[in-house]
């Protein structure tokens, strides 16, 4: 079937299916299940109006619990589990943990995880932040805007392969494609650098990606919360004698911390389950390994299904906390 046929089918069968549901459980519920008629039709009304947005509510629930709860219950199970010769998995409790724990590569992996969380979240919510302050006081903020945002729109992959380039490194006296090897050697470097192997420094090398991209969205976020700060107070604060300086920091930033914090966790979440700029740029070699692309070579290479699933468990057990703190968050600020 050509695929914008079959696009068309999707939509008309998705569509109708949500309708047809819709409709004909509250025909069921009002007819059969608490019928409006009868000496009991008062009472019937009554819980057919409590029962009617459940039924609203179960596709969402259902997908919820097949495509998040099921996933998170069969890691689980199979992180106790390890396969047996001939297929099928036997019970092995914590010893795929005990596995995990004992090699460097994990611990390689976690130390490289927690290095990110220090650098990116930082980094991106502070270039977002002024970037959000400096495009709103120029005249062509928009187009900086537009620029500054526009990593955002390519896949976290295809900005690897970018700064890929960026980072390329060609034998001596052949000229150097990779910008960042062509002003080394401009201003006076002996030797063009394989910058993504030198152990420590290429994890750096890996983190500008990511603040790269995630800088426009702290930006935009930020930039919201800066033009809705009341202009009463910045006024009062010219009116005192505030300089810029005591302005943006005195003022503006304790206003809008929420913003700020919820940009940060949000970068954090997404660092913490950082894989396709690793994957596409080292593949974890030259000790730039992280816990995305550990669980990775677990699952798919060495085909232990066992420890892969067990570094999964790891790295939602270190997301959740701050996935809950950050919703707690935002529910506080809409009251």
């Amino acid at each position: 079937m050509h695929p914008a046929i079959l696009g068309l089918v999707t939509i008309v069968v998705g569509v109708g299916s949500c309708v047809g549901y819709f409709y004909f459980s509250n025909v069921i519920l009002d007819t059969y299940i608490y019928p409006a008629k009868g000496e009991n039709a008062g009472r019937n009304i009554n819980r057919a109006n409590m029962v009617r947005p459940w039924l609203f509510l179960f596709p969402a629930l259902f997908a919820l619990g097949l495509y998040l709860m099921y996933p998170v219950i069969e890691t689980l199970r199979l992180s106790l589990t390890e396969r047996v010769p001939g297929g099928g998995n036997q019970w092995v409790g914590l010893d795929n943990y005990t596995q995990m724990f004992s090699e460097a590569k994990f611990w390689e992996a976690l130390r490289n995880n927690m290095l990110w969380l220090l650098v990116v979240p930082a980094m991106s919510t502070a270039f977002g932040l002024l970037a959000a302050q400096l495009t709103d006081r120029i005249r062509w903020g928009n187009l900086a805007k537009s620029l500054i945002f526009m990593p955002m729109a390519i896949s976290f992959v295809g900005a690897a392969v970018i700064w890929k380039l960026v980072y390329d490194a060609r034998p001596e006296g052949q000229d150097q494609i990779g910008l960042l090897n062509a002003i080394y050697i401009f201003f006076g470097g002996d030797a063009p650098q394989a910058w993504i192997t030198v152990p420590f420094w290429n994890n750096f090398f890996l983190m500008v990606v990511l603040i790269w991209i995630q800088t426009g969205f702290a930006m935009v976020i930020l930039s919201a919360a800066l033009r809705g700060i009341p202009e009463e107070t910045i006024e009062a604060a010219i009116v005192d004698g505030a300089n810029p300086w005591q302005i943006f920091f005195k003022i503006k930033v304790p206003q809008i911390m929420g913003t700020i914090l919820v940009v940060w966790t949000t970068i954090t979440i997404t660092v913490l389950k950082v894989f396709d700029i690793v994957f596409a740029m080292t593949n974890g070699q030259w000790q730039t390994q992280v816990l995305a692309n550990y669980m990775f070579d677990k699952l798919f290479r060495a085909n232990d299904w066992g420890a892969g699933s067990a570094a999964a468990m790891i790295i939602m057990i270190l997301v959740l906390p701050i996935l809950v703190w950050n919703v707690r968050n935002a529910r506080n600020e809409m009251r």
